[in-house]
């Protein structure tokens, strides 16, 4: 069965991998179908009440970088002909039930059509309408969405992604704030990146406030933050309390973490750079190469760590024994780019 992921376009990459991430963290069945601007098409095997199960429920609460998800009516190509026949073949079974009613919503991605949503979306409600159900368009038991990218995707909605749950966390709202921490929705795609598991052990060893920590603790990881300053480590447990949740902090150095060798499950971490920071090392190139090396000492085989930077780590995490897996650009504004390592530890 097809269902589509209607993404954010904060990032051209980072939310088709996040989806990808969390299908492998429930541990579906699933492949890439088709990847479009903003739009990630799944085949997931199995039954579709258990998948839709898991899909609206841990899958929609764990995202940041999408807003919806759809069951997958039909896939076209992007002109008002094609649009409009999908609508008229498809069969009700699955997506909408006998008297339930429904609304049409169209959103288009950038240029991909100049036809107005609101006449594809007539158009299509009639075809729905012809087919013996009834239009509501303030409280509809079933919304059929259609997503004009370089295709046409029409789907009915599952389920959304609570974004405002984001913005609620962002580190001005939070009862610590220090300026230059990574913002909630990116902390919470590079957590989901990281393959983390609720119960499984967390690490961020330049943890700073704690905002990727609240991200992991959130999605049920027990955590453990490290960070050379103390009055970050009190703030990071003020910003820990204030979400009950389970968590050891500690005032120390990244290069030498009081952890023992294969325990770690993951790491997400957003170290110093590009700006001045209280570090214990003598250059932000000995801090690098001795927090990776500690990284891969720590991580159990298999594990991912997820690394920020304003350069490419690649060089420290390879020298470290780590194999990179992906590697992200984010350009955050003119002074600022963002490069994000995925690295993993050979399996034994």
């Amino acid at each position: 069965m097809l269902y589509a992921f209607e993404l954010s376009g904060e990032h051209e990459e980072l939310p088709a991998a996040e989806v990808l991430a969390c299908l492998k963290i429930e541990e579906l069945d699933f492949r890439p179908h088709m990847r479009i601007d903003q739009c990630l098409v799944v085949d997931i095997a199995g039954r579709e009440e258990d998948i839709e199960k898991v899909l609206t429920g841990t899958v929609t609460e764990r995202l940041a970088m999408t807003h919806h998800v759809l069951k997958v009516v039909g896939i076209a190509e992007n002109n008002p002909e094609a649009v409009l026949e999908l609508a008229e073949a498809f069969e009700s079974p699955g997506y909408i039930k006998e008297g339930e009613s429904f609304v049409v919503r169209a959103k288009r991605i950038k240029h991909h059509v100049d036809v107005p949503c609101e006449f594809l979306e007539q158009k299509i409600g009639g075809c729905i309408f012809r087919k013996g159900f009834r239009a509501n368009l303030k409280n509809p038991d079933v919304e059929f969405r259609l997503i004009l990218s370089e295709k046409a995707v029409l789907g009915t909605l599952l389920s959304s992604v609570d974004r405002s749950a984001y913005e609620a966390r962002t580190p001005q709202n939070k009862p610590f704030f220090h300026p230059g921490v990574l913002m909630p929705r990116v902390a919470r795609a590079l957590t989901n990146l990281s393959g983390i598991k609720p119960g499984e052990l967390f690490l961020d060893p330049f943890c700073g406030t704690a905002g990727i920590l609240v991200e992991a603790g959130l999605v049920g990881a027990r955590v453990i933050g490290i960070d050379a300053q103390e009055k970050l480590v009190l703030g990071a447990h003020m910003n820990l309390e204030a979400y009950e949740l389970n968590y050891v902090l500690m005032e120390g150095d990244a290069c030498r973490i009081p952890l023992k060798d294969c325990t770690v499950d993951a790491v997400v971490t957003d170290p110093p750079y590009g700006r001045s920071a209280a570090i214990l090392a003598e250059s932000l190139e000995t801090l690098y190469s001795g927090a990776l090396s500690e990284i891969q000492r720590v991580l159990k085989p298999g594990g991912i760590a997820v690394v920020v930077s304003d350069k490419a780590s690649v060089e420290y995490g390879e020298k470290a024994g780590l194999k990179v897996i992906e590697i992200y650009v984010q350009r955050v504004h003119r002074s600022l780019t963002r490069i994000i390592t995925i690295f993993q530890k050979e399996k034994e």
